[in-house]
């Protein structure tokens, strides 16, 4: 589903509930229980699923119909500050939280790459993941400067990410401004904080 048929969609199941909080209203129910109604029907849309815990910049985890699932962003790499093996990076507080700002208690929608594996050596699931207004979150994390463009592996959006990283790289956002970038292997990172 492309983001402009999903805000089509969105746009119209928000005309939708507003036209069910009014026959709610002319039932007779209150306003307020109305505007409840309506806010769980907006946060448990089709196709958008709640995140139940945000594990680092790159990485969340969802409710899909009771089951946990945690996702992988495709073509995202976020500073390190979970992995066994590796100190916590510079800026991987800084992406997780910007993550977080970004999300907030929206749901979100998620999307595989028809050129990506459906999942990572870990069981992670890939996707994209987008906001109900379209902002796709992988992207915006690279543009804001809290990630890199993970190219280790194909994804139709990779020039796309390639370029939001030069663009976040040339005005010095984020990491590019306050951290010391490293080559690690042929993987882009940032030193221990």
């Amino acid at each position: 589903m492309s983001p402009q048929l999903s805000l089509k969609t969105i746009a119209l199941s928000g005309a939708l509930l507003s036209l069910l909080v009014i026959v709610m209203s002319w039932l007779g129910i209150d306003t307020r229980t109305a505007n409840q109604v309506l806010s769980v029907l907006e946060h448990n849309q089709p196709g958008f699923y709640r995140v139940t815990t945000f594990v680092d910049g790159d990485t969340v985890e969802v409710n899909m119909a009771g089951k946990i699932e945690r996702i992988r962003f495709i073509g995202l790499d976020t500073p390190e500050k979970n992995h066994p093996d590796k100190p916590v990076q510079c800026f991987a507080h800084a992406a997780s939280q910007h993550l977080v700002d970004l999300i907030g208690l929206n749901p979100v929608r998620l999307e595989a790459d028809p050129t990506n594996q459906n999942r990572d050596r870990y069981d992670r699931l890939l996707r994209y993941v987008y906001l109900p207004d379209g902002t796709l979150i992988n992207a915006k994390q690279i543009e804001d400067g809290y990630g890199f463009a993970y190219t280790a592996f194909p994804f139709t959006k990779i020039d796309e990410f390639k370029q939001l990283e030069g663009d976040a790289r040339q005005a010095n956002r984020g990491l590019w401004g306050q951290c010391q970038i490293e080559l690690d292997g042929g993987f882009i990172s940032t030193e221990a904080d």
